[in-house]
């Protein structure tokens, strides 16, 4: 009798592994798990590319400013950059010397106060628009972060609860309240709570993180945006 009892184990074990519980789910706890599991895909894809994407723009950030502070020409430097700006920072930088340009081919702010007051405010305008604009796109796709953080645990627990339900009726329809009938419930049950914070823990931390790095870039472009408003400013002052 012995015998017997090894190779049922070992097919407890079979059904009892991921591939098995997910095959066995009925229609509601594989539409839960394969929602979970599209979701930590789906999350792992954007943290890695707003990961790199933020490394790259600081890098980048750094080139531009010590370029920028080097002590350089503003119209050489920007007419290397072109009109393709390749980060938020140089986008600025164009952004302001465009308007720069602009302003000057029509010879506003030249000797009069009121022109050089409003020429100041445009250019001071036309950068935090830019800012704006720059940080709404990097920010792109990061809400969904943070509504599979909140969302997914709940999404498992309604796949626990059906679970919980599937396996007392099991035990309902079988009157056999033995592990063999018991277990296969459970477990899916506890399998859909697993790939619920399997999916919302790593979302959230990676949220978190990604929001304070993105808040510091956003100050580092406000503080640059001053910076060079305040440079802009000057010339105007010797202009008049």
């Amino acid at each position: 009798m012995e015998p017997s009892v090894i190779p049922q184990a070992a097919q407890m074990a079979a059904d009892l592994s991921p591939w098995g519980l997910f095959m066995q789910a009925g229609l509601i706890g594989k539409l839960v798990m394969l929602s979970l599991i599209g979701a930590s895909v789906w999350c792992w894809t954007i943290m890695i590319h707003k990961f790199l994407r933020m490394r790259t723009l600081v890098a980048k950030a750094d080139a531009f400013e010590e370029k920028f502070w080097s002590g350089g020409s503003l119209e050489e430097l920007f007419d290397r950059i072109g009109s393709r700006p390749i980060d938020p920072m140089t986008a600025v930088f164009v952004a302001a010397m465009r308007e720069w340009r602009r302003s000057a081919g029509k010879g506003n702010g030249n000797g009069d106060p009121t022109m050089r007051v409003r020429l100041s405010q445009r250019l001071d305008r036309v950068m935090q628009i830019t800012v704006t604009r720059e940080m709404e796109s990097l920010e792109s796709r990061l809400g969904f972060l943070a509504s599979t953080g909140s969302v997914a645990p709940f999404v498992g627990l309604f796949g626990t609860v059906w679970g919980i339900m599937t396996s007392f009726h099991s035990i309902g329809m079988s009157k056999d309240t033995s592990l063999a009938t018991v277990a296969p419930g459970i477990a899916e049950a506890l399998f859909a709570t697993a790939l619920g914070l399997v999916a919302a823990i790593p979302a959230v931390i990676a949220y978190n993180k990604l929001s304070s790095d993105m808040d510091r870039y956003a100050q580092r472009l406000e503080n640059f945006s001053g910076e060079f408003g305040a440079i802009l400013s000057r010339q105007l002052d010797d202009r008049g």
